[in-house]
């Protein structure tokens, strides 16, 4: 997949992606609990060819969101993804802070 630079403003590049025919999806967080590696609002724009912009977390959470945008974009159905660590998992996941985050999934039409 291709990444952008964090610099990009999520939205113009979403804009910017739908004007050039891409499919587009942007997942934002929604919710946090506990420790967390990126505040409510933060957003991560992923395209149906792989182009991703923006971060939601960081870690094996990024490339979950990311699967989960494809299925998004494939099914063109929303989803709220629900991530949070019990100690024994807390590396395995990418929380290792010991946090929850809720993430939105949604198609940019």
């Amino acid at each position: 997949m291709t990444r952008l630079g964090d610099s990009e403003d999520v939205l113009d590049q979403v804009h910017a992606w739908r004007q050039a025919g891409e499919s587009v999806a942007l997942a934002t967080v929604v919710g946090t609990w506990g420790s967390s590696p990126r505040p409510v609002g933060s957003q991560m724009a992923i395209t149906a060819s792989g182009r991703v912009t923006g971060s939601v977390s960081g870690g094996c959470v990024e490339s979950a969101v990311m699967a989960a945008a494809m299925v998004t974009l494939s099914e063109s159905r929303p989803q709220l993804l629900d991530y949070g660590v019990s100690t024994e998992r807390a590396w395995e996941v990418g929380l290792a802070c010991g946090g929850q985050l809720q993430v939105f999934v949604e198609e940019v039409e």
